[in-house]
């Protein structure tokens, strides 16, 4: 059985699918609603032997069902969606939150370098204000690794921030602005400036807040305002303990311990090749303690490299993401 730190140290697809069908007998036995999914779906486990046959539980059962490995005592920690309160609401039970910040941590390393270099602002709330968001707790952390006094969350100051990162910007300091997007762009247009020594990294949030532009619209809005190429994005859920990040052109790429398939719209057992849309399908291997195979309401399409792109929600999904923090 895989050790869930080893998952950190994958480096090739053999290896991914060996952790991959490792962790799926595991979850098998262990997950009870996981257990009774599969045997309703009449799969044989122990036919199992590739990541592509494995079941993909429904991202709806996060909303009914307690999702957590029988050997884990405590469910007192966990992450909530965000949503109105008349919403049934995804829970997703941590079994060990060491696992979340050894994901985070290493993802971020991929992408960005080592965390303890920048400085973390936020157009989020504070930590204290949703202590259950799977977003929060990560850009907490990593203000945590950097122990810099000027981090802080933003969110109903822009005057302040604004000064701030001119401040910032003027000694070469290296910052990473986190936000929702519509937040990202209410600020853009107040305080329009040129970012040298500032990555933006926009978490999603246009549902249900203004009329909604593509993803394309708003990175091009927020590099024309900010005078910068370095508008990035993050893609992650409640229900998962890893992130995907785009570094340009909409484009995602996931850590090797994560990995997106694209299933066909009407067939769940089917998966598409590079360019083709479908729902995303996320392995991650991080949910150890949960379930590492789910299905997404989302809509994407594979590119080339690994890499991905999200292209929307399927029709009646729930409206659901960060810029519902607020509510």
């Amino acid at each position: 059985m895989i050790n869930p730190n080893d998952i950190f140290t994958i480096n090739s697809e053999e290896e991914f699918n060996n952790a991959a069908v490792s962790i799926f007998n595991y979850q098998y036995t262990n997950v009870y609603v996981y257990k009774r999914f599969v045997d309703f779906l009449k799969i044989d486990s122990n036919k199992i032997k590739h990541y592509t046959e494995i079941p993909f539980l429904p991202i709806e059962f996060f909303k009914k069902h307690k999702i957590l490995d029988n050997n884990i005592n405590s469910d007192v920690f966990y992450f909530q969606s965000s949503g109105t309160t008349s919403e049934n609401l995804s829970k997703h039970l941590i079994g060990d939150a060491k696992i979340y910040q050894k994901s985070i941590l290493e993802s971020f390393k991929i992408f960005f370098g080592e965390p303890s270099e920048y400085i973390y602002l936020g157009l989020l709330p504070s930590y204290l204000e949703k202590k259950n968001s799977s977003l929060i707790y990560m850009v907490d952390f990593l203000m945590k690794q950097s122990s810099k006094k000027e981090n802080g969350y933003f969110l109903y100051n822009f005057e302040d921030l604004n000064s701030l990162i001119k401040k910032l910007e003027s000694k070469n300091q290296k910052i990473i602005l986190f936000g929702v997007s519509y937040a990202l762009l209410d600020f853009a247009n107040m305080f329009p400036q040129n970012l040298k020594n500032t990555y933006v990294i926009e978490t999603g949030g246009m549902k249900g807040r203004k009329e909604e532009i593509t993803k394309d619209e708003l990175l091009k809005e927020l590099q024309n305002a900010f005078n910068t190429q370095n508008i990035f994005s993050e893609y992650s859920m409640t229900e998962l303990l890893s992130q995907a990040y785009s570094l340009g052109e909409n484009v995602y790429k996931c850590p090797p311990w994560m990995k997106i398939l694209i299933r066909d719209a009407e067939d769940p057992f089917a998966y598409e090749t590079n360019g083709k849309t479908g729902g995303i399908n996320i392995i991650d291997l991080a949910n150890y303690h949960s379930c590492s195979f789910i299905s997404t309401q989302d809509l994407g399409k594979l590119t080339v490299f690994d890499s991905f792109q999200v292209l929307g929600r399927m029709d009646n999904s729930d409206i659901r993401g960060c810029s519902l923090l607020l509510l």
